[in-house]
């Protein structure tokens, strides 16, 4: 099995798009969280908080034949993605026609606004303005398929549609996929577009926070007055590739990716079972070939949903105790779904190398209910960081984990 490297990394979120302007942010306590007046046109929709990326533009140079068949899940996608390229040194490289570079990206959904339009042309009964770029917005392989259009990229594609574990599994797959030798670089992550209908579906699991008045005291993930999650949106892309290829190139290497693992409930569609999710961070482990002692920081899913922190961090501590330092980013972003764990993976390797812990923004106390972890609260911390690990598990018992190492 191959050695596989992160060699490009980029984002969008609602805290900015380069990691100055978000570390900054975490150093401030700082919330991208926001009260949502456009949401009040909505009738029964409880919550009117999200955490949207207000200050998204796309680039001057994307062509208007590019642009056509996306949607904004698609362009948030390719602007990361773009980033990500260019730090690799790969954007508009001869590789991306080699047929050895593929793609490996997801979102819970296609482009929610092209599924809108199209439902009130079959709702109206009038269907005489379909058109074919806007199946293409919204159908659920849609970022993959315009990343491979707007770059280029000829070899393998995995689309992944695992609401928020569409992240994470992606950059799984990649990794397993070069390890195994079937591509030399992949472009993977994940995106999501903010829409309405997201939050209706988790306010009707009561799932949503309410605190409707104070915006950035919301979401608290693992605290004892936590009241539900607030939905994000964003994108997070990373360039993996093959340690050997990186090297004969001459390729900075941010990092190295050492263990992957998932796996599902096969029980309840919504109700989180903690045996399942300690099998796959013990699964992550084992592949990676390592010991629970030798990780320093875990990044968890934490969504401040009551049963989900509930059953992660219990998880967590039957796996890794009550020692190694965790957070979760979703106080300051909020939940992403589909992006979630690209961004937080993004986020996990600049926190490596820059050796920080990120503390859970709005957590006051924990709930006794969850498990004794070593909760990072408060203010950015300094600490080396050598290996560290990134959960995230989603809607149908889908479970992640992911192991990066410091190079």
């Amino acid at each position: 099995m191959r050695r596989v490297v992160i060699t490009g990394l980029g984002a969008v979120t609602a805290l900015g798009q380069r990691w100055g302007d978000f570390e900054n942010a975490l150093a401030q306590g700082r919330s991208g969280i926001r009260q949502m007046p456009e949401w009040d046109v909505y009738q029964g929709l409880r919550t009117r908080l999200a955490g949207p990326v207000d200050s998204f533009t796309l680039p001057a140079h994307y062509p208007r034949k590019k642009l056509r068949t996306m949607g904004r899940v698609s362009q948030l996608a390719a602007v990361a993605s773009e980033t990500a390229l260019m730090e690799a040194g790969l954007l508009d490289s001869e590789l991306c026609q080699s047929g050895r570079m593929g793609i490996a990206y997801g979102s819970s959904t296609g482009s929610t606004d092209a599924i809108c339009e199209f439902a009130a042309q079959l709702s109206g009964r009038d269907l005489r303005q379909v058109t074919a770029t806007n199946y293409l917005k919204m159908m659920s392989h849609t970022t993959a398929i315009n990343l491979s259009v707007c770059f280029g990229i000829q070899g393998r594609v995995y689309p992944t549609a695992s609401a928020c574990t569409s992240g994470s599994q992606a950059i799984g797959y990649a990794y397993e996929a070069i390890a195994s030798g079937k591509q030399d670089v992949i472009l993977a992550g994940g995106a999501e577009e903010l829409c309405p209908s997201e939050a209706a579906v988790f306010d009707t699991f009561r799932a949503t926070s309410i605190k409707n008045a104070t915006p950035t005291q919301t979401p608290s993930p693992f605290d004892v007055d936590r009241d539900g999650l607030v939905i994000g949106e964003g994108a997070g892309s990373l360039v993996l590739e093959a340690y050997e290829h990186a090297r004969a190139r001459g390729a900075e290497m941010l990092a190295e990716v050492v263990g992957f693992a998932t796996n599902s409930d096969g029980g309840h569609v919504t109700q989180p079972d903690t045996d399942s999710m300690r099998k796959s961070m013990r699964w992550a482990l084992e592949d990676a070939g390592i010991a629970a002692r030798d990780i320093d920081y875990i990044n968890m899913h934490g969504t401040a949903t009551e049963w989900g922190d509930i059953a992660e961090s219990k998880a967590c501590y039957q796996v890794y105790g009550s020692d190694v330092p965790v957070s979760s980013l979703k106080g300051h972003l909020g939940h992403s779904l589909g992006a979630s764990g690209a961004i937080e993976a993004w986020a996990c390797v600049h926190l490596m190398r820059r050796g920080l812990l990120a503390p859970t923004l709005n957590l006051q106390q924990p709930d006794s209910r969850c498990a004794p972890l070593n909760y990072v609260r408060g203010a950015l911390q300094s600490r080396p960081l050598k290996q560290v690990v990134s959960n995230n598990f989603a809607f149908g018992g889908i479970n992640t984990s992911l192991v990066f190492r410091a190079l």
